[in-house]
This record gives structure tokens, C-alpha cells and sequence, in this order.
């Protein structure tokens, strides 16, 4: 259908690859785990947006851009490993502790802001649209390659799928700390921890020269 070849062996791929951690998944989880399940929820959502933006540009040959422009890639890597680390040095000083807020007393502003951070963290990061160029081709029919709809379908699948399993991830670590958010000692801790993991997946993510 479409071109597609073997989708039940994508969706098997689709389901491990998902459960490889990578920056995604620690964002999302240090999110859960000291903001707690609304920002999770949130963080989930605008991560996925940008997985969605990875599909359409996969989808209509945007991302070639970055596969032949050493120059792009480099940028766009860089872009995103300095708002990772951004976000790391200002967790590190922010003054208020995560845990000290009630989930029910995040303002709208505050969510937007956190799922903009989500967007930025997964656009910024080129490889995700490389592995979407470079993946999803592996399951088309070359006579069908140059069209838009198989990446669409498959984009949507691995959407899917990554989705099922941030919200799993989200939930769980959410409801693990519930019984946590009342030691500051503990959120103080978390704190500085989820700043240093946003500093290191940066550093990471600027060197990695895989």
C-alpha cells in the first residue's frame, strides 16, 4: 500500500528503536520528575510536535538540506546543544525548587513555555531528522521513494508509537515522586540534577561526532 514494504517489520523497528533512551526520553522523564505529571504531559506534547516536524520535513525532502550541508548540520547541532545547556545553567539558578509548586498552580504561560522548550529541544537536534531521512526510506519501494504519503504513514506510525511510550514514561515517573514532593531536601536534589542532565546531553550532543 503506497509503496510501503513490510510495515509490520516498521512497527516492530518503530516499537525498539522507541525504547532506545536517548535525549527525548531524559528530557521528558527529568520534566516528570521534577515538575511533575502536567508539565510531563506537556513536555511529551511538544516533543512529538517536533517529531512531527522531522516527518514533514523527511516527508518533503527538507531534511536533504541537512545531510548535504556539513555546514547546516553543524549549525543546527550547535544551535541545539547551547539551548540544552541554556536550559541546564538556568535549572541550576533558578530559585524557586520544582517541588515547592502544587502541579494545579502552573500557569497557562508557564506550560506554553514548557512545551516551546519541548519543540525547541527535539527540532534543534538535527540527527532526528536525519534518522528520519535515512530510516524510514528503508521500508518504501524505490519506485515510490520521491513520494510524500508512504513517509507521511510511517512518520505517523513511529508518532504513534514514541507517543504511547512518552506518555508510559511520563506517567510512571510523575507517580513515583508524588510521595517525594513534600522533601525540599529531595526537590533541591532533583533539581540541580535535572540541570545537569540538560548540560550534559548538550555537551554530548555538540561533541558527538557519530
Amino acid at each position: 500500500m503506497f509503496g510501503i514494504e513490510n510495515y509490520l517489520g516498521f512497527i516492530l523497528a518503530a516499537i525498539i528503536l522507541t525504547l532506545t533512551p536517548g535525549v527525548d526520553t531524559m528530557y521528558i522523564l527529568t520534566r516528570s520528575v521534577s515538575q511533575g505529571r502536567t508539565v510531563g504531559l506537556v513536555s511529551v506534547a511538544g516533543i512529538m510536535s517536533g517529531c512531527i516536524v522531522h516527518v514533514l520535513c523527511a516527508a518533503f525532502g527538507l531534511s536533504l538540506i541537512l545531510s548535504s550541508s556539513a555546514f547546516i548540520f553543524m549549525l543546527v547541532k550547535w544551535t541545539g546543544a547551547i539551548y540544552l545547556i541554556y536550559l541546564g545553567i538556568k535549572t541550576l539558578l533558578e530559585k524557586n525548587k520544582a517541588f515547592e509548586i502544587s502541579q494545579s498552580e502552573y500557569a497557562v504561560r508557564d506550560l506554553v513555555k514548557t512545551y516551546k522548550q519541548g519543540v525547541l529541544t527535539n527540532v534543534l537536534n538535527p540527527k532526528v531528522g536525519l534518522f528520519f531521512l535515512s530510516f524510514l526510506p528503508q521500508f518504501i519501494n524505490p519506485n515510490h521513494v520521491n513520494g510524500p504519503i508512504p513517509f507521511l504513514i510511517l512518520g505517523g506510525t513511529f508518532l504513534v508509537t514514541g507517543t504511547i511510550w512518552c506518555l508510559f514514561l511520563s506517567l510512571t515517573a510523575a507517580l513515583m515522586t508524588n510521595t517525594l514532593r513534600n522533601n525540599k531536601i529531595v526537590g533541591i536534589l532533583l533539581q540541580r540534577l535535572s540541570g545537569m542532565i540538560f548540560i550534559g546531553f548538550g555537551l554530548k550532543l555538540g561533541f558527538d561526532n557519530d
